[in-house]
């Protein structure tokens, strides 16, 4: 089979490394440096090519069996939709703020699948919910705590960005959506700040962000949230940058030159939240879900804590960001999951062995998901 990744970003590379072995694989990225590390270390050819530049997708992906969308959020959703014109099915870990559904007639005429949204928050959660809906009669609630942070805590922000920083940027000023009694309630991000414990992680502070995404349309449950994970202080900082106007998209005069706040702050803090080599990171997660089956209430609690992958020099965000992709995409590939149209990753764990399926591709890349069912007091 022939799989072509768009983007040769951290995330990128583990999707690559975990594909390349029994497939060929097919980078596509702007950054030339980044395709030649990536074809240094593992066998894939590259593709140098600015895909936001690229009207027409179908030459550069004509012969593949599938394509992975690894892209910034910023140009996620046009790159969806060249690939989807493409006439290809499609795996996508993009976090864009348009709605993926606006897409799906087109999807369906094409005769596409496309499963985006696929990465661990959004993505596992959404496969977990799926799930688990399958499993009761009726969901009461949802809460999803994530977060990716660096093992070792270091002044003055104790974060390291493990994706693209501008889409990090993007989640501490875009409204947080949840939804409260059955009603769509609006908040800003950073927001509700609680501090919880996690074993093995400490005390984390968990607010506000926008991950709800298409579970708000597509689960049924009156109470349903997601909150970021961070170490305790960051939302404080965040908030300050935020309100000074550091994170603003309108351009402003600087010196004669027009210049968006947010494109100077997220160069700045790239540099400031770059991982170091063979510095750690850590992925902090932890789904509740409650219901009823027949006349019985049941909690189902998912956990995972995974760490840096210093042997293959992978961030553990890019594990278990890029697994998932990779499991789902072998779904498609082998036909398990053949769902036309805009497929978010709650349709994945509402079909039959997909979910079973990806907690064994997690226990062969040694991700530990652990699930706890227990039965609630009347």
């Amino acid at each position: 089979m022939k799989i072509v990744v768009l983007g040769a970003g951290l995330v990128g590379s583990a999707i690559v490394r975990d594909l390349s072995d029994e497939a060929r694989v097919t980078v596509i990225d702007v950054d030339q440096r980044a395709l030649d590390r990536m074809s240094a270390a593992m066998a894939a050819e590259t593709v140098r090519a600015d895909l936001r530049r690229v009207e027409d997708l179908s030459p550069l992906v004509a012969d593949c069996d599938l394509v992975i969308c690894a892209v910034p959020g910023f140009m996620g959703f046009e790159t969806l939709e060249k690939v989807i014109r493409a006439g290809k099915d499609v795996v996508d870990i993009s976090f864009f703020s348009e709605d993926a559904f606006l897409l799906d007639d087109l999807a369906r005429e094409m005769d596409v699948t496309a499963v985006v949204d696929c990465g661990v928050a959004p993505g596992l959660c959404n496969i977990i919910a799926g799930h688990v809906d399958t499993q009761l009669d009726a969901i009461e609630s949802y809460l999803c705590y994530v977060g990716g942070l660096p093992r070792v805590r270091a002044w003055p922000y104790e974060y390291r960005a493990v994706f693209s920083p501008i889409d990090v940027l993007e989640e501490y000023t875009r409204p947080a959506r949840y939804v409260e009694y059955g009603q769509n309630v609006v908040r800003s991000a950073l927001s509700d700040v609680e501090l919880i414990d996690f074993p093995g992680a400490g005390t984390l502070e968990a607010f506000n962000t926008d991950g709800l995404r298409t579970l708000a349309e597509t689960l049924n449950a009156p109470f349903m949230k997601e909150k970021t994970l961070r170490y305790p202080g960051h939302a404080a900082l965040m908030r300050v940058f935020r309100e000074s106007g550091f994170f603003g998209t309108e351009p402003m005069d600087v010196g004669g030159q027009l210049v968006r706040p947010i494109e100077i702050t997220s160069r700045l803090l790239f540099d400031q939240w770059r991982m170091q080599p063979g510095e750690g990171d850590l992925t902090v997660f932890q789904v509740v879900m409650e219901g009823r089956k027949v006349d019985r209430a049941y909690r189902y609690t998912y956990d995972l804590l995974d760490v840096y992958d210093a042997e293959t020099d992978t961030t553990s965000m890019a594990r278990t960001t890029g697994y998932t992709c990779t499991i789902v995409a072998r779904q498609v590939l082998s036909g398990m999951f053949t769902r036309k149209g805009i497929c978010p990753p709650e349709y994945v764990g509402r079909t039959a062995g997909c979910f079973e399926d990806l907690l064994r591709g997690y226990g062969e890349r040694g991700l530990e998901l652990n699930e706890t069912v227990c039965e609630l007091e009347a």
